[in-house]
């Protein structure tokens, strides 16, 4: 018999500051101008136009924040520095894959099946394991899954919104 709570309901708190720092930009990004300036590395852009500042410390500020928060909580008081280097692993996963579209001359919004989809997904894991409790193995399946099917829907809802150009 499947434990709910190890399968599904610690993995989501446990993953959440990875998404909530990955959704930020969506609705707080756009100002501040583009992080990398305008600056290239050899002759094409780091990051693009879509990698904003602002974006970024909105990122930063949600992922944190929902740490933050998890303190409040007793049984998970353990959850704020995993939050943090969730945050900054979504961070750094999703800044990486836009400097390798870069380099692979691809268009700033162009899909990149697997890098967009988990990038930061696989970035955040690998940057809070160290920190140890870790969703079970079929917790950690439960939310990749999970985050494959919530990529296509919240895409799609934030395009329909106009707060995305592009469906992916």
């Amino acid at each position: 018999m499947l434990d709910i709570y190890g399968v599904v309901i610690y993995p989501l708190i446990y993953i959440f500051p990875a998404y909530a720092a990955n959704g930020a930009p969506i609705l707080f990004g756009g100002r501040g101008g583009p992080l990398d300036r305008g600056r290239k590395f050899r002759g094409k852009r780091i990051f693009g136009d879509n990698k904003t500042i602002f974006g970024t410390l909105s990122a930063l500020v949600c992922g944190v924040l929902t740490g933050i928060i998890y303190i409040q909580f007793p049984q998970l008081s353990f959850m704020l520095l995993i939050a943090i280097m969730l945050t900054l692993g979504a961070i750094f996963g999703d800044l990486l894959g836009s400097f390798v579209k870069r380099r692979l001359q691809l268009t700033p919004g162009s899909g990149f099946p697997i890098l967009d989809q988990f990038g930061f997904f696989i970035f955040a894991l690998i940057f809070a394991f160290w920190l140890g409790n870790l969703p079970s193995v079929y917790g950690l399946l439960f939310i990749a899954v999970l985050t494959g099917v919530l990529h296509v829907f919240t895409n799609r809802g934030a395009h329909k919104l106009k707060l995305k150009s592009v469906p992916w």
